[in-house]
């Protein structure tokens, strides 16, 4: 396995928490910082350079009905507009839940000149990935939907990227649910969360508490051609966070559990690449990783290092934030 290497200790000042990344057009990476660890730090989106540099691109826009933002995973646009996930709710504060939302930040030189609300009213939006005009976001939970076997439910949303005002009712009768999933785990009833597409164009999300990724291909217009399991290995993968790609169409996922990184080959064979027993991070090691995204050649690793108990690996919160690094293998 691979020993991870730090790429950067993040600014105390105004991270805690680091979570989903994107890349911009100009190479940098667009960093999301929900701050759960300390709730007194606004949200904010961060770029980060080449050499580790970070700084503060601008905080997350409040929602005006909770004077809160708390923003998980992020995608661009074909317009460079960015799509930022607030998930609000994830701090199980009464007076926060179902109060998530999808925004849409356009620029203007560099700076926020619009924001427009796509969805709101959200469980636990969680991860987001962009295929053409539309955006699929995962859902991590649906309490307020009772299945028959008793096990908890969660789903893929697809919004049109030019929606606004959505008002998500967290039920079936959602008209924008793509597909719903339910997890198995009794130990662990925390669905869907990674999300990725493939160079092909399938859709791919990871099921948490189960450990299991699904693949999901698509008639040409844009419905469901095939839905199926397409890697599960308990040995190599216990949870499945955020999850990437590299050029040679390898996914890598963030083992949350047990501090790890998994590599799911093209067949679905999985390789647990690198894993970090407890720790601070501070010298590169995985902190509880939330998600990995490939980056000039390399995957850089946030470390999210916030969530403790049961058989979670992780103890305790540490700052500085952390973010680590592995190299890429065909």
């Amino acid at each position: 396995m691979q020993t991870p290497k730090l790429f950067t200790l993040l600014p105390e000042a105004y991270v805690s928490t680091p979570d989903g990344m994107e890349i911009d057009k100009n190479g940098d990476m667009i960093l999301s910082c929900p701050n759960f660890a300390d709730m007194s730090m606004p949200s904010c989106i961060c770029r980060i350079d080449k050499e580790g540099h970070v700084t503060k691109w601008f905080d997350v826009p409040l929602n005006e009905e909770t004077g809160e933002a708390r923003s998980m995973g992020i995608a661009f646009g074909p317009d460079r507009d960015l799509y930022i996930v607030d998930n609000q709710g994830w701090t199980g504060r009464p007076e926060l839940i179902r109060q998530g939302r999808i925004l849409r930040v356009h620029f203007e030189n560099g700076s926020v000149s619009k924001v427009t609300v796509v969805a709101k009213h959200m469980e636990h939006p969680n991860g987001i990935r962009i295929k053409g005009e539309y955006m699929y976001v995962t859902q991590s939970t649906m309490e307020k939907v009772k299945t028959k076997s008793g096990n908890a439910l969660s789903c893929v949303y697809r919004f049109h990227l030019d929606d606004k005002d959505i008002d998500v009712t967290n039920t079936l009768e959602d008209p924008n649910i793509f597909l719903t999933y339910e997890t198995y785990n009794p130990q662990d009833q925390y669905g869907l969360d990674g999300i990725v597409f493939d160079h092909q164009g399938n859709l791919y999300v990871g099921n948490f508490g189960d450990g299991e990724v699904f693949r999901i291909t698509f008639h040409e217009d844009g419905s469901v051609k095939e839905n199926r399991s397409f890697a599960k290995d308990p040995d190599n993968l216990r949870s499945t966070d955020g999850m990437t790609i590299d050029q040679y169409g390898n996914i890598y996922v963030a083992d949350f559990v047990v501090n790890a990184i998994a590599k799911i080959a093209p067949d679905g064979t999985i390789t647990r690449i690198a894993q970090s027993p407890d720790t601070d991070g501070f010298n590169g090691e995985l902190d509880q990783p939330g998600e990995p995204c490939f980056w000039d050649g390399r995957i850089i690793v946030s470390c999210f290092d916030c969530v403790t108990g049961g058989d979670k690996v992780n103890t305790a919160h540490e700052l500085p934030a952390t973010m680590s690094m592995l190299e890429v293998e065909p």
